[in-house]
């Protein structure tokens, strides 16, 4: 029989945001001041009031913090209006989206409060702390006490954790791509709190940066088996100070990825991060990067970058890799026809496992057969890029990219659907099969599978999807390399 807080915590996983009663929204005009606004704060007893002439047309929102940190800590006038406080990041969720959704978005926009909005009207908001007393025990609170983790061994111990919560979650049901997302979640904040403490180490930077990452990390698709792939961009500075911007930039990567290695995220092999003096780069220099790549289209430069094609930021000045993608998007539309030609090439580099005759082709490992599951997803990674690319998706997520796609009428919904349903599977394939080695024989995480632990179903199941993969790739080969 299931205990008292395992039923909560199932019903937490499927629960929508309407469920959850949020509060009504509490408003106050632009020019209301900042010693009004506190006192109806006060009064009302709520921690967030927002700011516009009517629920239609909110400008923005303070909070407590907001009161404490904008206006007090620097001593502003009380008088003066509430707009020269205001919070604008305004995040919205709909009522229908489930409290996983909510919390997923709240940690991703580092934002406490959401605005419910249906039908193009606010109905209502809720806080993160709401949302947190629904579930007292589960992967939130797991999260939000990796947001209060400073020091090193503390954070290595959370994500030392990360299998035990992966394993529950999946065998409670949740969704391998949410899970996917919280796997993601919490590399992030680990990765911001190590970044946060190598800033305090070693002093403030000498000019504005991001710090972005790539590859599955880019896209959102960590497994437990992962390893770092990131970047940094700086702005660009006067000639003088380029030596020692730079410095100070290489100084801080190898700080942030020795201790994420420390931490068990480890370095990648192919040396892919900011670490390495190729990787850390100003504005100018990334745009130039990408104009070389895009104008040279070689095939080896098709398959050495695609991964910089799935770029997220996760530190800094977000707008510097805006800029950047904003540049790429530019140069893909004037992008020479063999470009795309050698992406498509490049994406049937990895075939589904699937011999002749129908049965799943395998690998000889230490005298047992096994299957590659990284490489057999990679198909399906690399045919959405190469079309989002084509066709203008930004998106860098592949479920994202593929919705997005067939939104645009280059997927048919059934096409999409057979896409993202077979991703799905062998994400939580790949998943279960992690988490089972690192619990249960003490192994470490890889992306090997023994076929003798499918079931029937499963093989099945599994030749079902390669067939699908195949003609997706049969279709590149048509639409991009113009050969059957």
């Amino acid at each position: 029989m299931k205990s008292q807080a395992t039923l909560i915590s199932e019903q937490f996983y499927t629960k929508p945001v309407r469920k959850l009663h949020f509060r009504h929204l509490r408003m106050t005009k632009p020019e209301t001041s900042i010693q009004e606004a506190a006192n109806q704060m006060a009064t009302e007893q709520v921690s967030c009031l927002f700011v516009g002439n009517s629920s239609d047309e909110i400008q923005g929102y303070i909070t407590d913090i907001t009161l404490r940190d904008r206006a007090l800590a620097k001593g502003l006038p009380l008088p003066s209006p509430i707009s020269e406080i205001m919070e604008q990041n305004m995040i919205s969720i709909h009522p229908d989206a489930s409290l996983v959704e909510a919390l997923l978005l709240m940690f991703e926009t580092k934002s406490r409060y959401l605005l419910v909005r249906e039908n193009n009207q606010y109905i209502g908001w809720i806080s993160r702390t709401k949302i947190l007393t629904e579930q007292s025990q589960g992967p939130f609170m797991y999260i939000q006490s990796v947001k209060e983790a400073r020091q090193i061994p503390e954070l290595a111990e959370k994500w030392n954790r990360m299998p035990e919560i992966i394993h529950l979650l999946l065998s409670q049901g949740m969704k391998a791509g949410l899970v996917n997302q919280i796997i993601t979640t919490v590399a992030d904040t680990i990765t911001q709190r190590v970044i946060e403490r190598v800033i305090k180490e070693i002093g403030p930077p000498p000019a504005q940066f991001v710090f972005f990452v790539l590859g599955s990390e880019g896209r959102g698709e960590l497994t437990l088996k992962t390893d770092q792939d990131n970047a940094i961009i700086y702005e660009d500075k006067a000639n003088e100070h380029r030596e020692e911007v730079r410095a100070y930039f290489l100084d801080f990567a190898t700080r942030v990825s020795t201790s994420l290695d420390q931490i068990g995220i480890e370095f990648c092999k192919g040396e892919l991060m900011a670490m390495n003096p190729k990787w850390t780069h100003s504005l100018s220099h990334w745009k130039r990067n990408y104009e070389n790549w895009i104008s040279d289209a070689s095939p080896e430069t098709a398959m050495n970058y695609a991964t910089f094609f799935d770029c997220r930021a996760i530190y800094g000045q977000t707008s510097l890799l805006s800029e950047l993608k904003e540049h790429m998007e530019d140069l893909l539309k004037r992008a020479p026809e063999r470009f795309f030609i050698n992406l498509g090439h490049n994406a049937l580099q990895f075939e589904p496992p699937l011999t002749f005759f129908r049965t799943i082709r395998t690998e000889n490992i230490d005298g047992e057969k096994q299957l590659n599951l990284k490489q057999t997803m990679r198909p399906i990674v690399d045919l959405a890029r190469v079309f989002a690319l084509k066709y203008s998706v930004t998106e860098t997520n592949t479920v994202q990219r593929i919705q997005n796609l067939q939104k645009k009428g280059v997927f048919s919904m059934p096409e999409s659907q057979e896409l993202i349903q077979a991703f799905d599977y062998l994400l939580s394939l790949r998943l279960e099969n992690q988490a089972e080695l690192i619990l249960n024989q003490q192994e470490k995480p890889k992306n090997y599978l023994s076929i003798s632990s499918l079931t029937k179903v499963q093989s099945v199941t599994l030749i079902e999807i390669f067939k699908v993969i195949k003609d997706f790739q049969a279709r590149i080969r048509f639409s991009f390399t113009r050969t059957l």
